[in-house]
């Protein structure tokens, strides 16, 4: 960006109130894996930030719940997995035909598979990364269609994992490698895009109460031994819950990170520190 006025639609300037630049009021954004237990806090609280909000996920069902649930009444659903071009395509569309634009994208949809790699079959793999990389992938290309031709930017934000940085000694052989592909799917991206104003970030949570973690909190030996090992880790001294995580999602989807791009945002109560 050159001109000044180029300058001035990218940021709000000094005549902005600092706390304005956090609203996402009017915004229309777009959530994966809405059903998902990240998902739906999500939603949740972008629907109270007064964003409009279209949500896909696999379970009509479940997504009307969500749905129900969300205070704003500008809602869309869309029970679709981004698993071909014509799932992302139709996600992105809804958006479109039910708010009148796209403005944000947050992809929380994605799965895991725990099991020693000796015994892992190459289905199992190559579903994890289906769901995590290929759905990413696809959900980014949509999207990023879109917003280049509407031309005003926008920010988009990959959910990833501290397994994208670190390894895991329980069976994750899958899912790590899926979760550094997510990170750097963020980077090339935010680089591609930079020119059209298009923000792309990584949220990378460790553990927190959801579907795919409930195997940790269980009271057998393979999830307390697991759990504790987590918690010696964390320097807050708890795993996560997932309303711990929208307060940067938030942050992320504003104007108030309008200078953030390219990042790995790592929410883990200190595990990465240490």
């Amino acid at each position: 960006m050159e001109s000044g006025e180029e300058l001035a639609t990218a940021w709000p300037g000094p005549d902005t109130g600092p706390l304005s630049r956090f609203s996402l009021a009017g915004k229309s954004v777009l959530i994966t894996g809405a059903t998902g237990a990240l998902g739906s806090a999500a939603a949740r609280a972008l629907s109270q930030a007064g964003a409009a909000l279209t949500l896909a996920g696999g379970s009509a069902h479940r997504l009307a719940e969500v749905a129900a649930g969300l205070e704003s009444g500008s809602v869309v659903t869309v029970p679709r997995r981004p698993e071909s071009p014509e799932d992302a395509a139709a996600m992105v569309q809804a958006a479109v035909d039910g708010h009148g634009a796209l403005d944000g994208v947050v992809v929380a949809s994605g799965m895991n598979h725990v099991a020693p790699i000796i015994s892992m079959t190459v289905e199992d793999f190559e579903r994890v990364q289906d769901a995590n990389v290929r759905g990413s992938w696809l959900v980014c290309q949509a999207a990023g269609r879109q917003l280049i031709g509407q031309g005003r930017g926008g920010s988009v934000v990959l959910v990833s994992s501290t397994r994208g940085r670190l390894g895991h000694p329980a069976g994750y052989s899958a899912y790590c490698p899926s979760k550094a592909a997510v990170d750097l799917l963020a980077k090339s991206l935010a680089a591609e895009w930079g020119p059209a104003g298009i923000r792309v970030n990584a949220l990378a949570p460790t553990v927190f109460r959801s579907d795919l973690t409930a195997w940790m909190y269980a009271d057998d030996d393979r999830g307390r031994a697991t759990r504790e090992a987590m918690l010696a880790r964390i320097p807050l001294g708890r795993l996560a819950e997932p309303d711990d995580l929208t307060g940067a999602l938030l942050f992320m989807l504003s104007d108030a990170s309008v200078f953030l791009t390219g990042q790995v945002l790592y929410l883990d109560g200190g595990y990465t520190a240490c």
